[in-house]
C-alpha cells in the first residue's frame, strides 16, 4: 500500500514507518519537526497539511498528537490547535481524497469508571474525564462519528493502552516508565502513587498489531489495544529498582495525583482476535531494554 503517518518522529512513529516499509509499504513520514526522510507539516494548518500528504495514498496512520495529561493542561492552546484543529484537517482531507484512516486514541477516553473491564462499547462522556488531554481524544472520536456519518469517512480507531520502550525520549511529559527509569539512572526523586494499576504494553508488539491493522481494516470499529500485564504504579517502581538499585531511595509514595485515573484494565478481545495482537512482552523483559536504551542514549 501507500501510507502515510502522521507524528512518525514519535515514539510509535518512527518503529512503525520502518516496519510498514519492512512489509513491503510505501510510507511518507509527517511531522512539526524537520527529517531527512519525512515531510515538515503542522497538521494544524490545512494547507500544510495538504501540501504534504500525497495523492493516491491508500491509508493514513494518524498518529501526531500533543500527548499527556500535564502537558495538556499546562499547554493547553496547542494542544487544542493539535489535536482537535488538526485532526478535523485529517478528516476534511480524507473526505477530498478518500483515502483509509487508522486514528490513534487513548485509553484517556474512558475516564475514571467503576468497570473493572473496560470494553470499546461503554458509554462516554466528558463528565468521566479529568484532564483536557483526555477530553480533547474524546472529541476526536466525535469529530470522527460526525465525519463518517456526513461524507463516509472510512475510520478505524484503536484506543491504546501504556505503550512504553526503547525510542522514547525523556522530558517531563513523558509516560511513567520512561519518566520512573530516567529519573532513577540520573538520581532525581519521583512520585510513585499508591492505589494506581495499568496495563503495560511493549512498543515493538504494538508496533507489529499497527502493521497488521493496514490489512485487517474494519470500517467504523474501535478496537482497545493493550497489554495482559496488570500491575500497579508501585510493582512497576519495584521492577526498575531491580537494575537501578538507587531507585528504592529516590521514590516519594503518595495517595493521589491529580488529573489521573486510579485503575484502567481493558478488555482486548477484539484486538487479540481482529489484529492478532500479542502482547507478550512482560515488564522483566521490556524495562531493563527501556533502560539499556536510556543508558546509551543519554549516557547514563
Amino acid at each position: 500500500m501507500k501510507i502515510a503517518v502522521t507524528g512518525h518522529l514519535g515514539t510509535i512513529g518512527r518503529p512503525l514507518v520502518s516496519a510498514l516499509r519492512a512489509a513491503g509499504h510505501e510510507v511518507v513520514g509527517i511531522d512539526l519537526r524537520h527529517d531527512a526522510d519525512g515531510v515538515r507539516a503542522d497538521i494544524a494548518n490545512f494547507q500544510q497539511l495538504a501540501r504534504a500528504v500525497p495523492r493516491g495514498i491508500d491509508l493514513m496512520y494518524h498518529l501526531a498528537a500533543e500527548f499527556g495529561r500535564h502537558n495538556g493542561e499546562d499547554y493547553n492552546q496547542q494542544l487544542w490547535q493539535t489535536n482537535a484543529i488538526g485532526t478535523k484537517n485529517v478528516l476534511r482531507l480524507q473526505e477530498v481524497r478518500g483515502f483509509k484512516l487508522i486514528f490513534a486514541s487513548s485509553s484517556e477516553v474512558y475516564g475514571e469508571r467503576k468497570d473493572t473491564l473496560l470494553t470499546e462499547d461503554l458509554p462516554l462522556s466528558p463528565f468521566y474525564l479529568s484532564n483536557d488531554y483526555a477530553i480533547s481524544k474524546l472529541v476526536n472520536e466525535g469529530q470522527i462519528h460526525n465525519a463518517r456519518q456526513q461524507w463516509g469517512n472510512q475510520v478505524m480507531t484503536l484506543r491504546f493502552f501504556n505503550a512504553y520502550g526503547p525510542g522514547e525520549h525523556y522530558h517531563a511529559y513523558r509516560s511513567v516508565v520512561c519518566l520512573f527509569a530516567y529519573r532513577a539512572l540520573k538520581g532525581i526523586p519521583y512520585d510513585v502513587y499508591e492505589g494506581y494499576h495499568r496495563v503495560f504494553q511493549y512498543v515493538d508488539d504494538l508496533v507489529a498489531t499497527l502493521v497488521r491493522a493496514a490489512d485487517r481494516f474494519h470500517d467504523g470499529l474501535t478496537i482497545n489495544v493493550g497489554g495482559e500485564e496488570y500491575c500497579s504504579v508501585r510493582q512497576l517502581h519495584e521492577e526498575i529498582c531491580k537494575y537501578v538499585p538507587q531507585a528504592a531511595s529516590l521514590a516519594r509514595f503518595l495517595p493521589e495525583e491529580k488529573h489521573n485515573v486510579v485503575n484502567k484494565r481493558p478488555c482486548i478481545a477484539r484486538a487479540l482476535t481482529i489484529l492478532g495482537h500479542d502482547p507478550t512482552t512482560r515488564l522483566k523483559v521490556g524495562v531493563p531494554k527501556t533502560i539499556d536504551w536510556l543508558r546509551q542514549t543519554y549516557g547514563l
